[in-house]
């Protein structure tokens, strides 16, 4: 879902997500809300795993959504520099929770271990009988 989509029956979690959420998206948020400006061989330094092609994807995706901005210095060679927009900028809190809950919650499982996820077993297919004749 891209946030452009005006569809009145969108949770505003889901709206959420579709700007902050994946894999690498808080990452360079949280980098950002953090480092302030950063240039991009530095996000993708401070990002462990992250290749070149989805760091550009996420920041224009990023950028399109209006949370971050993107500036490119006219020097050779050529400086190109990310920040957060001051609209990007209202994001802040909401990282600082997620940092928090995640702190908390690798102290919980460092107590009390990972619970187990249930298995659910699959049901036997059922058969169908054809008569020919």
């Amino acid at each position: 879902m891209k946030v452009t989509d005006r569809n009145a029956n969108h949770c505003p979690v889901e709206v959420t997500l579709s700007v902050i959420g994946g894999k690498w998206k808080p990452l360079i948020l949280w980098h950002l809300s953090e480092g302030g400006v950063r240039r991009f061989l530095e996000l993708q330094r401070t990002i462990p795993g992250i290749t070149r092609k989805m760091l550009t994807q996420h920041l224009r995706e990023l950028e399109r959504d209006g949370v971050v901005a993107r500036q490119v210095f006219d020097e050779m060679p050529l400086r190109v520099e990310y920040s957060l927009t001051k609209y990007g900028l209202t994001l802040r809190p909401l990282m600082r929770v997620l940092c928090d809950w995640g702190s908390k919650h690798e102290t919980y499982v460092a107590g009390n271990g990972p619970r187990p996820v249930p298995r659910v077993e699959a049901a036997a297919p059922k058969r169908l009988a054809i008569a020919i004749g």
